[in-house]
């Protein structure tokens, strides 16, 4: 169910073709301001729950290694050639590879971004897994003959409502590499999967499930800001490039825009 929604984000752009660069760089933005919230508020305020007293190890440790992740990836990535050049006695006759180059530095990026948001959604799939800790016991809300604890209705519901925002967030990049429709919904889906793969693990190993459930929030956190920080509000300023200001008004509009989306979801 979780998995599912994510892939409602995607639905919008069956409506919509193309974007302007101005409504591109805001797209960019809106993207930013909901994965940054949701780390922000989401992700490392649960951290911060599970964490014992004191100094929140776990939690930081999480996060930089969230961070090291993605400078990792990306610099393997980073590694591969992907034929670009930039050779000026290259004639007409040598476009097509031109393009297959840049088509190839889309797929790096799209690579890395669809990564990160995968690994990301399982710590939230080990929350919604925990929360089913209680499956079975009287005081839970009887489901198809079965005790379901009550809290792991609303954390599923919640989970599956804070996703179709992210599918947006996924869908924004790669609309503008120019995917597909269904291709957008599928990769959406997709980046979600961990979470009921999370959800039976953290369910069966429930104990270590909660000790560790801090490094897990952490390193989703920080893997999403700093991927925001290093390919999102680069790829905008680049896209403004031409527009008044460089597209910076349009960029902030829309990392506003995405947090005012996402943070009254965060608490649903």
């Amino acid at each position: 169910m979780t998995a599912l929604a994510t892939g409602l984000g995607a639905i919008p752009f069956f409506f919509v073709e193309d974007f302007s660069d101005r409504w591109n760089v805001a797209l960019w933005g809106i993207a930013s301001g909901i994965m940054v919230s949701a780390s922000l508020f989401g992700l490392i305020n649960e951290g911060l729950t599970y964490s014992s007293a004191g100094i929140p190890t776990l939690l930081i440790g999480g996060l930089l290694v969230g961070v090291l992740l993605v400078e990792v990836a990306d610099r393997v990535l980073d590694s591969v050639d992907v034929g670009g050049t930039d050779d000026p006695t290259l004639g007409e006759e040598d476009a097509p590879l031109e393009a297959a180059a840049f088509a190839e530095a889309d797929l790096k990026k799209l690579v890395l971004i669809l990564g990160i948001l995968t690994v990301h959604s399982f710590p939230e799939g080990v929350a919604v897994g925990v929360s089913f800790a209680e499956l079975g016991l009287e005081s839970g809300l009887p489901i198809l003959g079965i005790s379901v604890p009550l809290l792991a209705v609303f954390m599923t519901i919640a989970i599956s409502i804070h996703n179709i925002p992210e599918g947006t967030a996924i869908a924004i990049p790669m609309r503008a590499m120019g995917l597909s429709k269904w291709r957008m919904v599928g990769a959406a889906v997709f980046s979600s999967l961990p979470q009921p793969i999370g959800a039976v693990i953290a369910f069966v190993f429930v104990t270590w499930a909660r000790e560790f459930l801090p490094f897990g929030f952490g390193f989703a956190a920080g893997a999403m800001v700093y991927l925001v920080v290093t390919e999102f509000i680069p790829e905008a300023l680049d896209t403004g490039a031409d527009l008044p200001g460089g597209g910076r008004r349009e960029l902030l509009v829309g990392v506003l825009s995405g947090v005012a989306a996402m943070v009254p979801l965060l608490y649903v």
